[in-house]
């Protein structure tokens, strides 16, 4: 096949045409580096890319696989979040206060990538710590989306989603801490999967570490579970990950036995009118698998207040007296909600973490109810990629309004692409479950993405264009 259509291959696919010795791993590794040459100028996807070691590591891969070989990613180009450490590599967070951070150990995602055979070809972009819901920082400026560079990929796993919906990677490694990878999924028509919190090992520990997910993002939900399967499991550094390892050779459950359940907006979202007639469309092709599904009002009052709190209190300790002495270097709008939080007292901010208890136990009893949940995903289409909010949420706490309940709860949540909404732009579906039945939430993907047509995603092809990026930065290969 032409060296090309290797962009268009989902991770299986590539793994297949590997064990057939249809091509090489040097192939894809240097077909993936040649596709971020064809599109980072439009995308800006990228904060760091290691050409050299992933053509290295892909040598490599291609002699363990003659000397018979078979890791489960062997040979598959990844790209990693800049908020996950790869030894060697810079990881600034999107922070200038990180600007001479190079890791000395991989993260143990990374770790468990690389030993799978994973050809680690460089780092995406995030807003600072994560913190913007759009892929903006003072290191690396604006991330595009490739279905329509004037928009937005939304964040903070916006580089991650770009380098798999352009064909750059089949493959991304993100992290979730209000919705980080099920809100730019959405957006540019992906699949994407926050695990358990814990179910992934996080370390070095986040800057929200109560909040903090790693997990795919890929173009099927195949690949999905493939890239969790590897990442899954303890790790004693981060003692919130020390539960039982998901059993995947148990038999699944019957998904059609399921008893689910449909909110439109949880109690409080305001989802705009084109996800509204997309998602409802959506759970009436899905009502073919679960023809009883119950539509909902009210799941839960808005937590929004304590996602603020704890996201901000936990940035604000990370970059700690860099408030003060260097706020230059701060994100302009992370450094003004960093003040405000800390402002309040040690007794207000106290109160609105212990409600964090109940809202997690209102979502227990809602789970001992119900076996899934299925909601849109964001309430929006990518917007214009100069404002920093969608148009119509502006006032909103948190515009995200369907990702971040499940961040406090803990539950599993998945997004799958469920339609086009206005200016032909992706709409998301989120699925959510109990928690620790990730099998339930990839499953229950499975059936609805098969029955919505969506199976089979090609990438999407930036608009070729010069795009101003005023304080994009340069970006070396090491």
């Amino acid at each position: 096949m032409p060296l090309t259509d290797i962009d268009r291959l989902t991770a299986k696919q590539l793994l297949d045409g590997l064990r057939r010795k249809e091509f090489s791993s040097q192939e894809v590794t240097a077909r993936s580096l040649e596709r971020i040459e064809e599109t980072e100028s439009n995308l800006n996807a990228f904060t760091h890319i290691d050409s050299r070691g992933a053509l290295k590591a892909a040598e490599e891969a291609d002699a363990k696989r003659m000397n018979g070989d078979d890791g489960p990613l062997l040979g598959i180009p990844i790209s990693v979040k800049d908020l996950i450490d790869v030894a060697g590599m810079p990881c600034k967070f999107g922070s200038l206060t990180m600007s001479n951070n190079i890791p000395q150990h991989d993260a143990p995602s990374v770790a468990r990538v690389r030993s799978a055979g994973a050809i680690i070809i460089g780092k995406t972009s995030t807003s600072e710590f994560g913190y913007r819901g759009y892929t903006k920082s003072l290191v690396h400026g604006n991330t595009h989306n490739p279905w329509d560079v004037a928009r937005t990929t939304g964040g903070s796993s916006g580089g991650a989603v770009a380098s798999v919906i352009a064909g750059v990677t089949s493959l991304a490694l993100a992290t979730d801490g209000g919705g980080s990878i099920r809100a730019p999924c959405s957006l540019t028509g992906l699949v994407g999967v926050k695990p358990t919190f814990g179910r992934v090992p996080v370390w070095p520990a986040s800057a929200t570490p109560t909040l903090a997910h790693v997990g795919p993002v890929a173009r099927t939900v195949d690949d999905a579970e493939l890239l969790l399967k590897v990442i899954a499991g303890a790790d004693l550094r981060d003692p919130f990950s020390l539960y039982p390892d998901i059993n995947w050779l148990e038999p699944p459950k019957n998904i059609q036995k399921l008893k689910v359940a449909f909110s439109l907006t949880l109690g409080y979202a305001k989802p705009d009118s084109d996800v509204k007639t997309v998602t409802s469309n959506a759970i009436g092709a899905l009502r073919h698998i679960w023809p009883q599904i119950e539509e909902i009002d009210q799941v839960c009052s808005d937590p929004a207040d304590i996602l603020s709190a704890e996201f901000i209190g936990g940035c604000s300790a990370r970059l700690g007296d860099a408030i003060d002495l260097t706020p230059e270097l701060i994100d302009p709008p992370l450094l003004a909600a960093i003040q405000t939080f800390r402002k309040i007292s040690a007794d207000t901010y106290a109160r609105i973490i212990r409600r964090r208890i109940d809202h997690r136990e209102k979502l227990r009893m809602f789970f001992e109810r119900y076996d899934l949940l299925i909601t849109p995903t964001v309430p929006c289409i990518a917007w214009n990629i100069n404002n920093s909010l969608p148009e119509g949420h502006e006032q909103a706490a948190v515009w995200s309004y369907y990702t971040y309940p499940f961040n406090l709860g803990h539950q599993p949540a998945g997004t799958i692409p469920c339609g086009l909404g206005r200016h032909g732009m992706p709409v998301g579906l989120q699925f959510i479950a109990p928690l620790l039945q990730e099998r339930i939430i990839l499953e229950a993907m499975r059936h609805a993405d098969l029955q919505l047509n969506g199976n089979d995603r090609q990438p999407v092809e930036p608009f070729l264009e010069n795009i101003e990026m005023s304080s994009r930065q340069t970006k070396p290969s090491t």
